[in-house]
């Protein structure tokens, strides 16, 4: 059974950074791409960023030169470093694989004063 796992949400000041983790386990990790997604309070999720198994990004535009993703195929893991946040990046960040259809459970994301 695929499982992603998230974590390093938390409470930052404006400006302030954050990384995000998501441990998938269930399957070749290696062979596939793996997005990042973000929902605010009464709003629809949004993408964010994406890398696929090659290593190649693709950001939403109003993350772009914030934040970076990244994996690491020896721990099958995927990152999201996420700097110079504002309060809109506030929201439950998950982790979704495409190909499988399968999301994590999220992690929230506050940025306030």
């Amino acid at each position: 059974q695929v499982q992603l796992v998230e974590s390093g949400g938390g409470l930052v000041q404006p400006g302030g950074s954050l990384r995000l983790s998501c441990v998938v386990s269930g399957t070749i990790f290696n062979v596939y791409g793996i997005s990042w997604y973000r929902q605010a309070p009464g709003k629809q999720r949004e993408f964010v960023a994406v890398i696929s198994s090659a290593g190649t990004t693709n950001y939403a535009t109003a993350v772009k030169g914030r934040f970076s993703i990244s994996r690491d195929n020896a721990k099958n893991t995927v990152y999201l470093q996420m700097n110079s946040l504002k309060p809109e990046d506030t929201g439950v960040y998950s982790c979704f694989v495409p190909a499988l259809m399968c999301w994590g459970q999220g992690t929230q994301v506050t940025v306030s004063e």
